[in-house]
């Protein structure tokens, strides 16, 4: 398992899942970080693929970049799983991810629903080329132009990292002081943006984050975030390893697990597992 990285809890909860389903199946599981590298993780796929592993399973840094390693495995009959994020130009044996598009979808009805449909908002965008920044931030577009009262004033990248979510919400913040909300497209890039705006953050700017991390479920226990789209990571990391499992015997797997996503909100915290 090539992993995007390990310095986002969202994937230590992932690589959590898929540990766990390994040593359930009986399986020898091998976990690489590319350090958000997509040559690394070339690198990584391509080793794995000369060492012939029965099986491999990629979270692409970038959809696009991961492509040419995934090929390589598909040419020495290596089934590849993908998880969390799909694989632009080459076939995998299977795709295991959240419904992207549907998650951005319920952000936009939310955050329009907590600025009572109307007002000024920015998207914090995560890695470019990855297909959850993409799909999330196409429901998102979706769901926001069914509100005629709602002007999407910034759309920035910040790369899924809180540190750049900080800083490119400290930048907007000094372009668009009369900002009413946030999206962002993971809950890391939220908490930087709370930090950024201070005591305006759940007050006079609303933040919705995606991910339902622990930090995230947090701070919307706070106050600080209105809500969270929660995913599911230990379930990704647990199905994709069932599938690379069930693909190395040479099963029959079906092409795409969705994985479902829910809102969360201070009001069904008890829901995960926080209240």
């Amino acid at each position: 398992m090539s992993l995007s990285t390990l310095n986002n809890p969202f994937f230590v909860q992932l690589r959590d899942g898929a540990q766990a389903e390994a040593e359930r199946l009986g399986a020898s599981l091998t976990v690489t970080d590319a350090q958000n590298d997509p040559s690394q993780q070339v690198n990584q796929v391509q080793n794995f693929t000369s060492q012939s592993m029965q099986a491999i399973i990629i979270n692409p840094v970038d959809s696009d970049a991961a492509a040419p390693a995934v090929k390589l495995a598909e040419r020495a009959d290596i089934p590849v799983i993908a998880a969390d994020r799909g694989v632009n130009r080459a076939r995998v044996t299977q795709t295991v991810a959240s419904d992207n598009v549907t998650g951005g979808k319920l952000a936009a009805e939310r955050l329009a629903r907590e600025l009572g449909g109307k007002g000024k908002v920015v998207v914090l965008q995560g890695v470019p080329g990855t297909s959850a920044a993409r799909d999330r931030g196409q429901g998102f577009d979706e769901g926001i132009k069914q509100f005629a009262e709602i002007q999407v004033v910034a759309q920035q990248p910040a790369d899924f990292d809180r540190t750049k979510g900080l800083d490119v919400m400290t930048n907007l913040l000094q372009s668009h002081p009369d900002l009413n909300g946030v999206f962002a497209q993971n809950d890391e890039m939220a908490l930087g943006a709370i930090k950024a705006l201070g005591d305006k953050a759940g007050t006079s700017v609303k933040v919705v984050g995606f991910d339902g991390t622990p930090d995230g479920l947090r701070a919307v226990s706070d106050g600080t975030m209105a809500a969270t789209i929660a995913q599911q990571p230990v379930l990704i990391g647990r199905q994709s390893v069932d599938g690379a499992v069930r693909a190395a015997k040479g099963e029959t797997v079906t092409e795409t697990v969705a994985i479902p996503v829910k809102v969360a909100t201070k009001a069904n915290l008890k829901e995960f597992g926080t209240s």
